[in-house]
């Protein structure tokens, strides 16, 4: 039991490591899409709007804040606020 035990938080570690590289090459992606785009405003459809904000709303603003960077936390915030009052 121990060695199935040993093995399974090895690999808990191993994923939770291999997805932590994931999320600072996203990072690094789109910090070098924002500096390709210039000083430009980004216009989304409400299509992305509504799947950015979808996504958004599982998050915690705190984590947001720290992930959220072609949209303002607040930003993502009031596109859900405004998603759930067209459903109503």
């Amino acid at each position: 039991m121990d060695v199935l035990k040993f093995v399974l938080v090895r690999l808990a570690g191993w994923m939770n490591q291999n997805q932590q590289w994931v999320i600072e090459y996203l990072q690094e992606e789109v910090r070098l899409l924002k500096e390709l785009q210039g000083k430009k405003r980004m216009r989304f459809s409400d299509e992305q709007r509504r799947r950015l904000a979808v996504k958004a709303k599982k998050l915690k603003f705190g984590t947001m804040k720290g992930v959220a960077s072609i949209v303002t936390p607040h930003t993502l915030l009031a596109w859900h606020r405004r998603l759930i009052a067209c459903k109503l």
